[in-house]
């Protein structure tokens, strides 16, 4: 299978750190970096996290980038309600035995897309904030990534920050308006449009208990994997095995997020399934549109709007990722990331 080479923006929460581990699960992948960008957790917290989960999975080979401390022009605002005081729930990730690159993650953006035109797999499943910064400088970039995946936005779907924004896109809508601004200044060049990866289709996307379950019976980890609603908040996994540990001490906490709104004891997988769409396009079906970003509306700024009709008269700036059979990603996702967890009994 031929290699790809692959670049992960994120700003390192619970679902960020399984499409962490579902790349790294990957033999035929080669990341070749993690741009941390505040979001979720602030940058500082985002390093740690991303240098966490590569020394629990032994890959201190993979160089981790810093980004913007802020989003473009707005103040930061992290949601750890959400994702837990450090950004991965209830998970004790060991302490890094090294630091971040000296390299910055809006240079690392343009640095490595040089270094292999044509060739390097964008994914942001964060704000845009450091592709957007990369850009300024270096407008070149979409020209020489062989595809780029974005997880953020909501167009036929309610928001789940403001009634019809997205987390990833509401943090910095900017950001996101910027990529879109610079992809449809490229109309006609040939250039693919970026693909996104919004709420309409990741929150049809719920990992439960079940599929712990299952991962945990995968990886050969013992004692069972058994998340159970019932269960005090905060209970810590037993298992064996230190992945799955790690992976049900971030869920579970994830879960009582959920349960806590009313959406049940489950978990969406956004940012997991943005990795597997960044690897494998077929897995989606995908429509392109017209896409703006919404930034001064009271009520509606961070909104994504799709022009389906064409009533802009502009050319398509981003495909969307429409539908997918979610058993049979499930079933990948489960797979994947147990063949990693056997590989660190």
């Amino acid at each position: 299978m031929q290699e790809t080479q692959l670049l992960i923006d994120c700003d390192t929460g619970v679902d960020d750190s399984l499409a962490l581990l579902y790349l790294l699960s990957k033999p035929a992948v080669n990341l070749l970096g993690i741009v941390s960008t505040a979001g979720n957790v602030p940058t500082a917290q985002v390093v740690e996290n991303n240098l966490g989960w590569l020394e629990l999975l032994g890959r201190t080979d993979i160089d981790v980038f810093a980004g913007s401390d802020s989003p473009l022009s707005t103040p930061l605002r992290t949601t750890e309600e959400t994702h837990g005081p450090l950004g991965v729930g209830y998970a004790e990730l060991p302490t890094p035995s090294r630091g971040p690159s000296t390299v910055s993650g809006a240079q690392a953006w343009s640095d490595l897309t040089r270094a292999h035109p044509g060739e390097v797999v964008g994914l942001v499943t964060g704000p845009c904030t450091n592709l957007a910064l990369a850009l300024r400088d270096d407008p070149g970039i979409p020209a020489r990534l062989r595809r780029l995946v974005i997880m953020g936005g909501t167009f036929w779907h309610p928001g789940n920050t403001t009634p019809s924004s997205e987390w990833n896109v509401a943090v910095d809508p900017e950001s996101l308006w910027e990529v879109l601004r610079a992809y449809g200044e490229l109309d006609g060049t040939g250039t693919p449009l970026p693909i996104i990866c919004p709420l309409d289709l990741t929150e049809t996307l719920e990992l439960t208990p079940d599929h712990l379950l299952r991962l945990a019976e995968a990886a050969g980890s013992r004692p069972a994997e058994c998340l159970d609603p019932q269960d005090d908040d905060g209970r810590r996994s037993q298992a064996g095995n230190p992945v799955i540990r790690a992976v049900s001490d971030a869920v579970r906490f994830y879960f009582e997020f959920h349960r806590d709104f009313d959406l049940g004891y489950i978990a969406h997988m956004h940012d997991p399934f943005a990795a597997a769409l960044a690897l494998n396009p077929s897995i989606a079906q995908i429509r392109s549109f017209p896409v703006d970003v919404e930034l001064t509306g009271a009520l509606t700024r961070g909104a994504t709007i799709a022009d389906v009709h064409g009533s802009w008269n502009r050319p398509d700036t981003a495909q969307i990722a429409v539908g997918t059979d979610p058993s049979a990603f499930f079933d990948e996702l489960v797979e994947s990331i147990a063949g990693l967890a056997r590989g660190r009994q």
